[in-house]
């Protein structure tokens, strides 16, 4: 499958703050919140969810074509993602902004506070899918991620008229996007990806019910944070996958990414959903357990080796094939 990966490309500065936000928040005046918190680490390292999802793509041996703006500060990490096997000759780069910059805070119990500055992902809504399309020999889906809203509603239009299948991942920008962008971004859509908050704040803005959204969706993915992964199809019996088992949690940052990574990366091999989740399931602990979006490593030994354990000799057999 040739597939697309449309979001945001963006610089991630990652603060830790040791305590909770919670008991700096005091209730009688959350109407004039004013806090800083003094963070005890920063680490800054490439992000952005479509070079995130990308990224994991690569891993898995797959050749995603990165779209998206960024500025002319991009040519290390488009180095970087060329070298892990990223398309990314139809990046935009912009004459005048910065790539963006997406500054986050998280406190002991995982919990995160972030800013994110748009820069050169302004641009993305000059990007147009068919020359890329016609570069690459066609496209069988394009994941339109969160990115420049307009962007967004333009690669999804452009979906429907030219017959791309398309997978609407709207996740941050949903808090900035009306109902009717929402139902642009929805309707029709062969793949819906959300977490648990994401799916209610769809159904709320969208005037649609649970039961509608499914009904315009051909598949709808709802991760479930700790308890994994629920996938939904109109008249058919759900399927929950769980996690697969962490060592350690470093950072949630880029986990939802790296799910995304590799649920394709199953969609791609034809493995079908179940196995597919499993697989972001896999990809995602591995995020979880490094700090950075891009830090961890995928040895396919040790990959398939926690791979059996958590889901079985059977479904490791079946990935095996594909990864080797």
């Amino acid at each position: 499958m040739r597939i697309a990966v449309a979001g945001s490309i963006a610089t991630d500065h990652l603060m830790t703050f040791p305590g909770r936000f919670a008991d700096q928040l005091v209730p009688e005046q959350l109407h004039t919140v004013s806090l800083s918190f003094l963070v005890d680490t920063l680490d800054i390292r490439r992000g952005g969810v479509a070079p995130n999802i990308s990224f994991g793509m690569g891993l898995l041996g797959l050749r995603p074509v990165l779209v998206g703006a960024a500025g002319a500060d991009f040519a290390e990490y488009r180095s970087w993602l060329q070298r892990h096997n990223v398309d990314t000759d139809s990046v935009h780069i912009s004459e005048t902004r910065h790539t963006a910059r997406f500054m986050c805070t998280t406190d002991e119990d995982h919990n995160q506070i972030a800013s994110f500055y748009t820069g050169a992902m302004a641009e993305a809504r000059n990007i147009e899918l068919q020359p890329i399309a016609d570069r690459v020999g066609g496209l069988d889906l394009v994941l339109i991620g969160a990115d420049d809203p307009q962007a967004m509603v333009r690669h999804t239009q452009e979906c429907r008229t030219r017959g791309y299948a398309f997978a609407a991942d709207p996740s941050q920008q949903l808090a900035r996007l009306d109902g009717d962008d929402i139902r642009e971004l929805v309707d029709g859509a062969a793949y819906l990806f959300s977490n648990e908050y994401e799916a209610a704040l769809i159904e709320s803005k969208s005037g649609w019910t649970a039961a509608e959204v499914l009904d315009r969706v051909g598949t709808r993915i709802t991760t479930l944070g700790s308890k994994g992964v629920r996938i939904q199809r109109k008249g058919e019996p759900d399927i929950t996958v769980p996690c697969a088992p962490e060592q350690k949690k470093a950072d949630p940052t880029g986990v939802g990414d790296g799910f995304r990574a590799g649920f394709l990366a199953g969609v791609s091999w034809e493995l079908g959903l179940e196995r597919a989740a499993q697989i972001g399931c896999m990809l995602a602990t591995l995020v979880i357990e490094t700090i950075g979006t891009q830090e961890y490593e995928l040895r396919a030994g040790h990959f398939l080796e926690r791979f059996s354990a958590a889901y079985g000799e059977a479904a490791g057999a079946e990935v095996a094939a594909r990864l080797s």
